[in-house]
């Protein structure tokens, strides 16, 4: 089981690293003029998306199902780790969105709009975290 814990801690941290570098792209992208630079972004946030962050994320999720499964765990900090968790799975499907609106040139959000927007993914890792470590019993 040490095996699939450890898979499972290098596929949350390569999505979180996607979750977290997308929406950086979309700063970065939101402020661009020029066609170049526009074709660009599409590419980089493409490539991010679909070749780590979404493969990482189907595979952290399959191994955390295998842990759950192995070690049974349970209790009530397990159900606020898997809001969280589906939280993040919502930001995912957020940034595809945002990244269709990129590629169809439909964007409508500002610079300013993806710096907050940036912020969620740490928020929910931080809870995630805190759960994962202390396992509160409420």
């Amino acid at each position: 089981m040490l095996w699939i814990k450890s898979f499972h801690i290098i596929f949350i941290v390569s999505w979180m690293a996607g979750l977290l570098y997308l929406p950086r792209l979309f700063v970065y992208h939101a402020e661009t003029s020029d066609e170049i630079g526009n074709e660009r972004f599409k590419v980089m946030e493409r490539k991010l998306f679909y070749g780590i962050a979404t493969p990482s994320a189907v595979l952290g999720l399959a191994t955390g199902l295998a842990l759950w499964l192995g070690y049974g765990y349970s209790g009530t900090w397990l159900h606020y780790k898997l809001i969280a968790v589906w939280g993040l799975l919502i930001f995912h499907l957020l940034c595809l969105r945002y990244m269709i609106a990129f590629k169809t040139n439909c964007n409508t959000k500002s610079h300013v709009y993806f710096r907050w927007f940036n912020e969620i993914p740490i928020v929910i890792l931080a809870i995630v975290v805190f759960l994962v470590v202390f396992k509160p019993q409420w």
